[in-house]
């Protein structure tokens, strides 16, 4: 953004972020899929049918788009928007920081949901660490701010989307050498420990409203569990931590789906020393380290009064 000048958003007034926000607020309500009927408008991340991109000359215009270059013109724009908050420089404050990263994200889930072409090209693309980075940055940033929810969904519904796919999964073994400014422990490792490392701090510092995206972010890695070759130290340990957490008596016999999140771990387990065992010898161990979590496991109250006493317990 910019001429590349420190400071140069000081010496004069831009006029292309405020028309490049509008510009995006008008195509994703122009790529609302019920912007032809008279019925309540259904958001197109849950449904769409071949009738309504059909009737919408938008969406029909929007799938259609098939030019590699034309996707490669949408991909490193978007990156390149998505990534100015992670610019970093030696000079405070000398980098003009965009505020519409809320509507490129919901931007990019429409084009992504629409045109699968597009999707794929992303997935074959080195660019799509690009994507994750911004997007995990977001997710860590905005886990305590509760107006900010919405971003928390759409970020994790982009990633759970790509997770569908096994080129993603490879990709996240490549090694993360960026200086990205998150409060997260630091680490050497992969793509794939930095978002085992943002997951594990947005379960366990986000407030209580992402309660319900924790099945969504434990899926994610269980999607790509079967292609992660070397997990560090720091990502074992967090992982480990989870399952030690939701796997507590009183935790699991709270609510009747609870146990969803500790099953989602225990396959991402199975999955990584299943297929990837010879490199994740760091996961290996920290199982055998803290193997009492899974005799704990094993031996759970299953009776009626052993349940009620859990309970209590957390309550006393």
């Amino acid at each position: 953004v910019g001429i590349g000048v420190p400071y140069n958003h000081l010496l004069f007034t831009d006029t292309l972020e405020p028309l490049v926000e509008v510009c995006l607020q008008i195509l994703i309500v122009t790529l609302d899929h019920d912007i032809t009927s008279n019925g309540p408008a259904q958001s197109s991340a849950y449904i769409h049918d071949d009738s309504t991109i059909a009737d919408n000359l938008f969406i029909n215009y929007l799938s259609r788009i098939h030019r590699d270059d034309d996707f490669q013109f949408i991909l490193k724009g978007v990156t390149r928007l998505l990534n100015n908050p992670l610019v970093q420089s030696y000079l405070p404050n000398s980098t003009k920081r965009l505020h519409c990263h809320q509507e490129l994200l919901v931007f990019f889930w429409k084009i992504c949901d629409y045109n699968k072409k597009f999707l794929y090209f992303v997935l074959k693309s080195s660019d799509v660490l690009d994507i994750l980075v911004p997007i995990l940055y977001h997710l860590n940033d905005s886990r305590a701010d509760q107006s900010r929810v919405g971003l928390m969904h759409i970020g994790v519904f982009i990633l759970l989307l790509l997770s569908g796919e096994r080129n993603f999964g490879v990709r996240l073994n490549k090694p993360y050498t960026a200086t990205v400014p998150m409060d997260i422990p630091v680490f050497t490792g992969t793509h794939a420990d930095l978002l085992i490392t943002v997951f594990h701090k947005i379960i366990a510092t986000g407030h209580q409203r992402l309660q319900p995206l924790f099945d969504c972010l434990l899926t994610i890695l269980v999607n790509v569990s079967p292609y992660l070759k070397t997990l560090s130290m720091v990502a074992s340990i967090k992982l480990l931590h989870l399952l030690e957490a939701f796997s507590t008596p009183w935790f699991l016999y709270s609510a009747p789906s609870n146990h969803h999140l500790v099953f989602f771990l225990l396959e991402i387990f199975n999955n990584i020393i299943q297929y990837q065992f010879d490199g994740n010898s760091n996961l290996v161990y920290t199982i055998i380290r803290k193997r009492q979590v899974f005799h704990a496991l094993a031996n759970l109250p299953t009776d009626a009064a052993g349940i009620a006493r859990c309970l209590s317990n957390r309550k006393g």
